[in-house]
């Protein structure tokens, strides 16, 4: 293993102000819990939670309930609204580096110039560990607790490696999927790939960690890439904690639909497989999804700020958990996907009403769904009920909203409503991973966090020079020569008399 990333793995790891106890209670806020009979949340006004070591051993509606330990912490959160850690389950965690570099690209062009293929050439083991590890700090910074990284910075042992030791590092909940793929530019090839990833698999690196071993492989079909049936002997020799693949279909042609993955005996078993995107899934995936009870991940932002967007997802709910995808180029936290997922749903389903000339009488969706798929879907998705839930024997990953101080939250008396629809990341007071502390009165508690920041910038400052004097890519014929052809969208104006305001991307080379 890289020299540099066993030193960093003991420089980062450690938090401010712990404590001995090994017992803590939320006393007195309100708190989202879940309620297993209806399968909706339960709100509890005025209780606390006692979480013992990792777990969540008691939710009451007492704020001092008289059995709690004697020597427990006392977390005073009066007036405060507790809610589980959001799950993430798709993200591309190491891509930090490149923020707001990518403000106008479309997918097309994110393939030529961001994604791995492209990347690889310009990141070395340290610039994948640290945006990886500032990546994951902006998360929990985020309450997103639970994050499926899809790891496409698998491009060589080094920085394979430079990215799990950062997730570790970072003691987010992390399912860390090992991505296999073929990079050309480096001549690393999957072969390659393949005996560094029975290298993590048998050592003892996650031990004691919060992060778990998962799988990304994105050649499943129609057309299976010549390694796939080892793929899918891996993930069940090791019998990874999840798989994921990249699930687009129609005219991008990077399918991976849940029928292209069945033929290899990985869906109907206990293995989570999550499809990310699933914007062209078809019926028969769609029925596949829902017989073998495995999961898309629906990223909002990210669906719409390409342009794949997300046609059928709606019709698929009931099988779907959120994801945030590339946090370089829009929001990282995953209150912001369910609330643009919310409304983007509603808008869809009263446009089909107002469509036919008649007037809606209902709203189509909940903040209550919304808040669930944010929370409960994801711990679903990865085939882990006690994630995303706040109940006796969950994990105690939980998340405190300033509901008693910010001016946005002034005056509320839904909880749920509160959060979706009024609340930021700017409210999320406390965070906590398995019952310990990563934000704690409003700031990251990681001991070296401030080392990280200016050690982050460095590299991304190097990382964006380089991109900086890159031209953007032509995009001329057809997409990846799959029979579709380029196209130009309208241009939105947003200015008087001539052009149309559309501007630039502004960066040192051009301010």
């Amino acid at each position: 293993m890289n020299r540099y990333l066993i030193l960093a793995t003991a420089l980062v790891a450690g938090v401010s102000g712990a404590t001995a106890s090994t017992s803590k209670l939320f006393s007195g806020g309100t708190i989202i819990a879940w309620n297993n009979e209806t399968e909706t949340p339960s709100v509890i006004r005025n209780g606390s939670i006692l979480v013992v070591d990792d777990i969540i051993q008691a939710v009451s509606s007492q704020a001092n309930p008289d059995d709690a330990p004697r020597d427990a912490e006392i977390i005073d959160v009066s007036g405060q609204i507790i809610t589980p850690g959001f799950i993430d389950t798709h993200r591309h965690g190491w891509q930090t580096a490149f923020k707001t570099l990518g403000s106008n690209t479309t997918l097309a062009q994110y393939f030529f110039r961001y994604g791995e293929f492209a990347a690889a050439a310009n990141f070395r083991a340290k610039d994948v560990y640290l945006g990886q590890l500032a990546g994951l700090y902006e998360a929990l910074n985020a309450g997103v607790t639970t994050t499926l990284d899809h790891a496409h910075h698998t491009w060589s042992n080094e920085t394979a490696y430079a990215g799990l030791n950062a997730s570790i590092d970072s003691r987010a909940r992390v399912f860390w999927a090992y991505a296999f793929h073929d990079i050309p530019t480096l001549n690393y090839t999957v072969a390659d790939q393949i005996p560094n990833f029975r290298d993590i698999a048998t050592s003892d690196i996650l031990d004691g960690t919060n992060t778990e071993l998962a799988i990304a492989y994105d050649s499943w079909g129609p057309e299976p890439g010549p390694e796939a049936s080892q793929i899918a002997s891996l993930a069940k020799e090791y019998d990874i904690a999840a798989l994921t693949t990249h699930t687009l279909g129609g005219p991008w042609g990077t399918t991976n639909l849940p029928e292209d993955v069945y033929p290899f005996d990985i869906l109907n078993g206990t293995l989570p497989v999550i499809f990310s995107h699933g914007s062209f899934i078809s019926a028969r995936g769609a029925q596949l999804l829902r017989s073998t009870n495995q999961y898309i991940s629906i990223t909002p932002e990210s669906e719409m700020h390409y342009g794949h967007t997300h046609p059928l997802s709606y019709t698929l709910q009931d099988q779907a958990a959120l994801g945030v995808d590339t946090h370089f180029t829009f929001s990282t936290d995953i209150l912001t996907q369910a609330r643009i997922w919310l409304q983007s749903t509603r808008y869809r389903l009263f446009n089909q009403v107002l469509s036919t000339w008649r007037i809606p009488r209902n709203s189509p969706m909940s903040v209550v769904q919304a808040f669930s798929l944010a929370t409960r879907a994801g711990g679903l998705a990865l085939r882990r009920p006690d994630l995303g839930v706040i109940q006796p024997g969950a994990k105690a990953d939980l998340v405190v909203w300033n509901a008693a101080e910010s001016p946005a939250l002034l005056g509320w008396v839904d909880p749920i409503a509160a959060v979706i629809l009024h609340a930021s990341v700017g409210d999320v007071l406390h965070v906590t991973v398995n019952g310990e502390f990563v934000k704690r009165d409003g700031k990251i508690t990681a001991s070296r966090y401030k080392q990280v920041r200016e050690d982050f910038l460095e590299s991304a400052q190097r990382i964006q020079g380089i991109y900086e004097k890159m031209p953007l890519p032509v995009l001329e014929g057809q997409f990846m020569d799959g029979g579709f052809e380029y196209a130009d969208t309208s241009i939105a104006d947003t200015k008087h008399g001539e052009g149309n305001g559309y501007g630039s991307v502004y960066t040192d080379e051009s301010t």
